[in-house]
């Protein structure tokens, strides 16, 4: 991928994430889409967005949003109108309770529900069994990709590449940072304010299911108190150790790619240095661009200053085809 070089008025990491995720800039109009409506299992369905290919011999692309986020969320629109607009078809995800699928499953998602992964991607590689498919993670989804695909389960043939940007690969050291440094707090208020939302709508549709709706403060509150239960695990320490991604890593055996900024605010570098990685997987290490921030000092060539949305097009345009084994 190629270099990235911070905008100079929005050099650290915090407010490349503050600026990348509050200040949309100027929208781009979303592509006409199909929405699909997926089984995963009793009492759970989730809402998946189908942009049609304007050009048919390219890749479909699966986009994931990261927590609290939804196939509405503005990178996810901004993004999956771009790859449009240079002929790729889309898919935009909503994971269990989120967005459009709000009200839609007894329970939220969480940084493991690889097996949600799994029926998605299944889905789509069925519904296009001549297409190659590239699955592109941010954040939150970022660590199920790589859990989904390092894990050991049959990954379909036609699953030619992967980018995760920004991957919370450590889940219990993402969570304590958000939930605890002072400087995360406007990150942990706005998430927990999001999963509010998707906890009414649980409460008013399943009023039997496990109530998300506690005077929960931070998210490892709520990960102690709703996620590992909700998920059946022993408690959240099992939860993060079953769920984070970085037990996975050596088990990929499809070019994956990871982009993650040094001073990401949320996913210390170290994280990354103490993985065991795969042969087939490529990490990506910016010194600038925050959590999925990003901000140009330059103009890319899509005439903005979301380098993101230009690294991760560069990126699909070389994944024509599976590469071969390194």
């Amino acid at each position: 991928m190629n270099t990235f070089e911070a905008h100079w008025g929005i050099p650290g990491g915090m407010i490349q994430t503050i600026v990348g995720s509050q200040f949309k800039g100027l929208g781009l109009a979303c592509p006409p889409r199909t929405c699909h409506e997926l089984q995963l299992e009793d009492q759970a369905r989730v809402i998946l967005y189908e942009i049609a290919p304007q050009d048919e011999s390219k890749p479909i692309i699966l986009l994931a949003h990261g927590m609290g986020g939804c196939s509405e969320s503005g990178y996810i629109r901004r993004i999956s109108t771009k790859l449009w607009m240079h002929g790729y078809g889309v898919y935009m995800v909503n994971h269990r309770g989120s967005g459009p699928g709000m009200g839609l499953s007894s329970r939220l998602w969480n940084g493991g529900v690889s097996d949600d992964f799994s029926q998605m991607i299944d889905f789509v590689t069925q519904r296009n069994p001549e297409k190659l498919l590239l699955p592109i993670g941010f954040s939150l989804s970022g660590n199920i990709l790589l859990k989904y695909l390092g894990e050991g389960r049959t990954v379909p043939s036609q699953v030619a590449g992967a980018l995760a940007v920004n991957p919370t690969i450590d889940l219990r050291v993402s969570s304590a940072i958000i939930s605890r440094q002072w400087r995360c707090a406007i990150f942990n208020q706005y998430f927990m304010r999001l999963i509010r939302n998707q906890a009414l709508a649980i409460a008013k549709q399943f009023p039997n299911a496990l109530n998300p709706l506690k005077n929960l403060k931070t998210i490892w509150d709520f990960d102690v108190n709703y996620t590992a239960p909700a998920g059946g695990f022993k408690d959240v320490e099992d939860y993060y150790r079953q769920c984070s991604a970085k037990h996975y890593l050596s088990g990929i055996s499809v070019p994956t790619s990871i982009l993650c900024a040094k001073d990401d605010p949320f996913i210390p570098s170290e994280v990354f240095d103490s993985a065991d990685m795969s042969e087939w997987v490529s990490l990506h290490t910016p010194k600038r661009g925050g959590h999925m921030g990003y901000i140009s000092n330059e103009i890319t060539p899509h005439g903005d200053r979301r380098w993101m949305d230009y690294a991760l097009l560069e990126w699909v345009r070389k994944q024509g085809k599976p590469a071969e084994q390194p």
